[in-house]
């Protein structure tokens, strides 16, 4: 990915002057107003949460969709806020980016736990390589500015590895007590397999074959002898 340099640090809906107020400094409560309500301050600071939400989610649509460089004024249009509110929350391009690693890998981690819930272990699983597939194909499109920031410090390079293989390790044993996944398999060997799927579809545009060497990675999990 092309990163494209970014503009200063200012907020263009500020009527009369720029403002460069932090997203905390946006949204406390002042209490010498007698018109704020004493309890306005908590509102005001979910107000904040909800924009650092929907910007992050406009993200993670923008980079998964694109395969160059995404404005960043559009990723603003998209979550309904200003370019000024962008940059108080995100005053990189890497820190926006680095956000959207982040959540992806939060919730590729908490959907294991979450379809063990709802699914038997197996298709459990099944459905969690669905949604380890979205978040390889969220890291592809910003791979170029992760490994960019990792390389210099300026982003912490996070434990990804280890998450994923934690999350599958999870199903793993759950899937050999109820007996429908085998025992004797280390989840890190599912890691390392996952990798050579997407690795060796990096380049493809057929997602049909990426489905069916994610089933061939399902049908290696069964125990022997069984359908």
């Amino acid at each position: 990915m092309t990163v494209a340099e970014d503009p200063p640090l200012y907020d263009c809906n500020t009527t009369g002057g720029s403002s460069a107020l932090s997203p905390d400094q946006e949204t406390s409560a002042d209490p010498g107003r007698p018109d704020r309500p004493a309890g306005a301050e908590r509102p005001l600071r979910a107000h904040a949460r909800r924009n650092r939400e929907k910007l992050v989610a406009a993200a993670r649509a923008a980079f998964t969709a694109a395969d160059d460089t995404v404005p960043l004024d559009g990723i603003a249009r998209a979550a309904g806020v200003g370019i000024g509110t962008l940059y108080r929350h995100f005053p990189t391009r890497e820190a926006l980016v680095e956000a959207v690693y982040a959540a992806e890998l939060d919730d590729v981690t908490a959907s294991a736990s979450a379809l063990l819930d709802t699914l038997p272990p197996e298709r459990a699983l099944r459905a969690w390589l669905e949604r380890y597939a979205a978040f390889v194909a969220t890291k592809r499109s910003i791979l170029n500015t992760l490994h960019s920031g990792w390389a210099s410090g300026r982003l912490v390079m996070p434990a990804t590895r280890e998450r994923i293989t934690a999350a599958i390790g999870t199903m793993l044993a759950q899937g050999a007590r109820a007996g429908s996944l085998r025992g004797d398999v280390a989840p890190d060997d599912v890691t390392a397999m996952l990798l050579g799927v997407f690795l060796s579809t990096a380049a493809d545009d057929e997602p049909e074959r990426t489905e069916r060497l994610l089933d061939l990675v399902v049908d290696a999990l069964r125990p022997p002898g069984s359908s």
